[in-house]
């Protein structure tokens, strides 16, 4: 049976209320706090799966993008939603940089702070690297 989360509009509190599909709407509900039937039916949150091709587009999404070379905040965030949404490992550096991106520092800047950076794998180092350890 469907769970539907209701508020009572005279207690304030909120309960839960287990109903078919052919009670909901016609079965009275009262509150289990206070049995008042002044109650109103709360909308839960929906989640819905959706594929790797369609967060990655999300992601390449051009108007995500306008602000990254000009702000460093801007950069930090597209830097964590990407890494979520990917949802693979990163070298334990990448959430300092990101902290650092999301606070205002500049890329230089973190480079010069972070001089192990540029000594990561990869022929050009620095902040274009991050991987997997």
């Amino acid at each position: 049976m469907p769970t539907y989360e209701y508020r009572c509009r005279d207690c304030h509190k909120k309960f839960d209320v287990f109903l078919t599909y052919a009670e909901y709407g016609k079965k009275m509900v009262t509150c289990r706090h206070c049995a008042s039937s002044n109650v109103a039916r709360l909308v839960s949150r929906v989640r819905f799966a959706r594929s790797d091709e369609s967060r990655l587009e999300n992601l390449a999404d051009p108007s995500n993008l306008d602000a990254i070379d000009d702000d460093p905040r801007s950069l930090g965030r597209m830097m964590r939603k990407m890494k979520d949404e990917v949802g693979e490992e990163m070298a334990p550096e990448f959430d300092e940089v990101v902290s650092r991106l999301e606070k205002g520092q500049s890329p230089d800047d973190i480079e010069k702070d972070l001089p192990e950076l540029s000594q990561m794998d990869g022929a050009g180092g620095g902040l274009d690297d991050f991987g997997e350890p």
